[in-house]
């Protein structure tokens, strides 16, 4: 059971790096603080940053005309990784980060190859996680032959991202029998119907394929056959089927193919993209604009990761004696300083009760000797009161004194606590430009603590975690831990 309750910790941990929360916010029809993150592995290339603004200018124009004059691309933070050379137009991240990007440019993930694509794991009109492209889909502009222009590619992932619709294609189901005339026919899985193309089978014998057309059994064609479009033909819809050169507009319910076996029918309940984005909170709070291009054009500001500055601000005060919580606390804190904190980043220790105290100055994580210092002033006695935004201000002069800012600096909260006075900092955390990542160890913490995940970063409640502990038999733990973790990886990938 002891394993278990540290599992609890560790996934509570990472709970914090998954439960990511978007910070792009429309501007009078504008997009701003949209977050595009380079991968730390990503090696050094100025054309991807150029080729990405690049991307993302023509997005918003493309996406202007597609939206129906309503929505563009105001403001953009683009995240270069700290391996990175430093460069002076570059400013240091406030509560940007990496896990809670919009966009992220990494290396291809598994089967996905070059592919653009959207993690999307919930249900119609619902967000996404994040947009992914690889380095060299921004590098290889050859690519738009099998992709096409990346503009248009990055509007057609942003309808995946933030309004929740799906393709109108289908890889798995390339071609079905429509019904919809007086003699049954077979079509390509498209929105509209009617998109011209061949259906193609790749006769493979060892490493050496010909296309030829594909077969008909006088149902549907051979299993493996796919369905190449005509690129000339003159068709305006639609921007979730393929990046065709003269697509302008989405599938409205006019045009929707309900028919299709893709994707937006199953998961929108055969509702067209253009019905679905409509009824987004994008253009209830957006009219139009009488004008041929957006208002203004795409800005960027270019950021780097800085050293990592964290402080453990952990709460010792009486209620956290009851229940085995000031164990728990620093069972999580142990694993936060063994297994999570990285090499080379700075780490102090803060405790607080009534009053807060400095338990262990920032000092940077070299060995694991440096690790094993700070474990040994965690704290092991509770008493007190509880005074949260005590222990916030110590957090951050302790970072302060040694950073000369708190710009980019973290905080680590655990606590149990119900503190009716935590309203009287949320200003300070807000100046602050650190991120809080907050651990509510007891059924009773403030509800006000989900304020400092919302102004800065992340919020992860325990409760029903550690009542698990108590219930459950072993077995029946390791159960549970198992399904919480198949629910993080079996997620769609679109």
């Amino acid at each position: 059971m002891e394993v278990f309750k540290s599992l609890i910790f560790l996934l509570s941990f990472q709970f914090l790096h998954v439960a990511k929360s978007s910070m792009v916010w429309l501007n009078k029809n504008g997009y701003e603080d949209l977050v595009v993150a380079i991968n730390p592995q990503v090696p050094e290339d100025a054309n991807i940053i150029l080729n990405t603004m690049n991307m993302i200018k023509n997005a918003s124009n493309y996406l202007f005309e597609m939206t129906k004059h309503r929505l563009f691309f105001k403001s953009v933070k683009i995240i270069i990784p700290k391996t990175w050379k430093k460069n002076m137009n570059y400013s240091r991240l406030k509560t940007e980060s990496y896990d809670k990007a919009d966009v992220i440019i990494a290396d291809p993930y598994m089967t996905h190859v070059d592919d653009p694509y959207t993690l999307h794991y919930r249900g119609c009109k619902e967000k996404g996680q994040y947009i992914h492209f690889t380095p060299n889909f921004l590098l290889n502009d050859t690519l738009t032959n099998v992709y096409g222009e990346k503009g248009r590619v990055f509007v057609h992932e942003w309808a995946h991202f933030r309004w929740g619709v799906f393709d109108e294609y289908s890889n798995d189901t390339p071609f079905y029998v429509s019904r919809n005339s007086e003699e049954a026919s077979v079509e390509a899985t498209s929105c509209p119907a009617g998109v011209t193309g061949i259906p193609v089978f790749q006769d493979c014998s060892g490493d050496k394929c010909e296309p030829r057309i594909c077969r008909y059994d006088g149902q549907l064609y051979e299993k493996g056959c796919t369905f190449i479009p005509d690129i000339q033909q003159n068709t305006s819809f639609s921007v979730m089927y393929l990046q065709l050169p003269s697509v302008v507009e989405f599938c409205d319910k006019n045009t929707h193919n309900s028919e299709a076996p893709n994707m937006q029918n199953k998961i929108c309940n055969h509702k067209s993209t253009w019905e679905v984005i409509m009824e987004s909170d994008d253009f209830r709070n957006s009219v139009v604009i009488n004008a041929s291009a957006p208002p203004s054009e795409t800005t960027f500001t270019l950021l780097q990761t800085e050293t990592r500055a964290v402080a453990l601000v952990l709460d010792v005060s009486g209620s956290m004696s009851m229940h085995d919580r000031l164990r728990h606390l620093r069972s999580a804190a142990e694993i936060f300083l063994f297994h999570i904190i990285e090499i080379g980043s700075w780490v102090g220790i803060v405790t607080f009760a009534s009053d807060a105290s400095e338990k262990a100055p920032l000092q940077q994580i070299t060995n694991d000797t440096a690790r094993q210092k700070l474990v040994q002033c965690l704290p092991t006695i509770a008493s007190g009161q509880t005074n949260i935004c005590a222990g916030i201000r110590k957090g951050f002069k302790l970072i302060a004194e040694k950073m000369t800012t708190t710009c980019g600096s973290e905080i680590v909260l655990l606590t149990d606590g119900e503190d009716p006075h935590i309203a009287t900092c949320l200003d300070l955390v807000k100046q602050s430009a650190a991120t809080i990542h907050t651990i509510a160890l007891g059924p009773l913490a403030s509800k006000e603590l989900e304020r400092f995940s919302k102004l800065t970063g992340k919020y992860s409640k325990c409760t029903l975690c550690l009542a698990c502990m108590f219930k459950y038999e072993n077995v029946k733990a390791w159960q549970l831990i198992s399904l919480e973790k198949r629910n993080l990886r079996n997620v769609k990938q679109i």
